[in-house]
């Protein structure tokens, strides 16, 4: 397994910069479920943010891109089951990625909840609590 950088992703998924695209690419072509690219959920939620906020790709746009992600084999991704049931679920997902992944970690560290002065992740994150 080989782990990759939020730099790689984004530019497997983007074709910006055409020479470090068509290497990210060849890079992923040789991923196999024996020798699979790992995602950490810090590569995750900086990919999110990049795709989102620096190059205004709309939030339905990344969540496709990240259910293809999900779907090969090719790919171990931190929180892959929890970010499953989020972006496949009957609702759309609610709040910012990047806290529910926050909650997820604390939660596999044995956190009740998460503490935040965020209000919208605290009405929509279960684990965050805001505080006043």
């Amino acid at each position: 397994m080989i782990g990759i950088d939020t730099n790689v992703l984004v530019r497997f998924l983007v074709d910006d910069d055409l020479k470090q695209n068509a290497v990210a690419r060849a890079f992923m072509a040789k991923r196999t479920a024996d020798d699979p690219a790992y995602l950490s959920a810090i590569a995750l939620a900086e990919t999110v943010w990049v795709l989102h906020r620096r190059l205004s790709y709309p939030m339905p746009i990344i969540f496709d891109m990240l259910r293809a992600l999900l779907s090969t084999d090719a790919f171990i991704i931190e929180n892959m089951e929890e970010l499953d049931a989020l972006i496949n679920g009957e609702d759309e997902p609610r709040g910012d990625l990047a806290d529910h992944l926050i909650a997820w970690s604390c939660a596999r560290a044995g956190c009740q909840q998460v503490a935040t002065f965020d209000r919208k992740a605290s009405l929509s994150v279960p684990a965050m609590e805001l505080l006043q």
